[in-house]
């Protein structure tokens, strides 16, 4: 069998060394280069001020944004973490939420809210289905300003349970000769929360499939 020899060279092995680059001025090239300016300028025609305040200004302006963009990054990272966590605090709890969609669970109610600035002489609440049916209409007669919480135990106006699924709420108040109407905010539970990629907002992910926006909660029931 032929046998290997002790390697002699082991230059043909090893990496070659990398070169640094020397097209890029750090903050000691930059001061060796002021001083040598200096030491070098003509004493009869010396370096004008408003020429070193500006190289100077330039340099630190380069500074700053690089710690600029430094502190962005650990800034962007930790409203993650801070999102993340108020994430995980949210699922499971009951909401509020501005929107006149409702879930009707299996046996359960609907619950919701309106807010009235001023006092009505009536205030009715509109269900309707996916068709633009009318399911049932509630009537909370006259109310005081605040607000006004109201519930549909799921019962039709012919007196049947109502399936489960989605249903349109609209509310309207009676002040004098005038109707308006009035936003609602429907009573859901959170089952999960979706992250928003590259700093974007939470996304609730309500039961019965429905998704919105943190900024759509209007209280946090528990």
């Amino acid at each position: 069998m032929p046998s290997i020899g002790p390697i002699d060279d082991l230059s043909a092995f090893a990496p070659q060394p990398t070169a640094k680059r020397r097209d890029q001025l750090g903050q000691e090239d930059f001061l060796t280069l002021m001083i040598t300016q200096f030491r070098n300028q003509d004493p009869f025609e010396p370096m004008d001020n408003g020429e070193f305040l500006g190289q100077l200004a330039q340099f630190s302006t380069v500074n700053g944004i690089e710690s600029l963009n430094s502190s962005f990054g650990g800034l962007s990272t930790a409203m993650q973490d801070n999102q993340a966590l108020q994430a995980a605090s949210l699922v499971g709890h009951r909401v509020l939420a501005v929107t006149d969609i409702g879930h009707l669970e299996s046996g359960g109610p609907m619950r919701g809210a309106l807010e009235l600035t001023s006092s009505a002489g009536n205030v009715q609440i509109d269900i309707t289905d996916e068709s633009g049916q009318l399911v049932q209409r509630l009537d909370l007669g006259q109310q005081a300003a605040g607000l006004i919480e109201f519930e549909w135990d799921g019962i039709s106006a012919q007196g049947d349970r109502a399936d489960t699924g989605f249903y349109q709420v609209s509310a309207r108040v009676v002040r004098g000769q005038e109707i308006e109407s009035v936003p609602t905010v429907i009573e859901s539970r959170i089952q999960s929360v979706t992250l928003g990629q590259f700093g974007g907002g939470l996304t609730l992910n309500l039961e019965g499939g429905q998704e919105m926006p943190l900024g759509q909660v209007y209280r946090i029931i528990g």
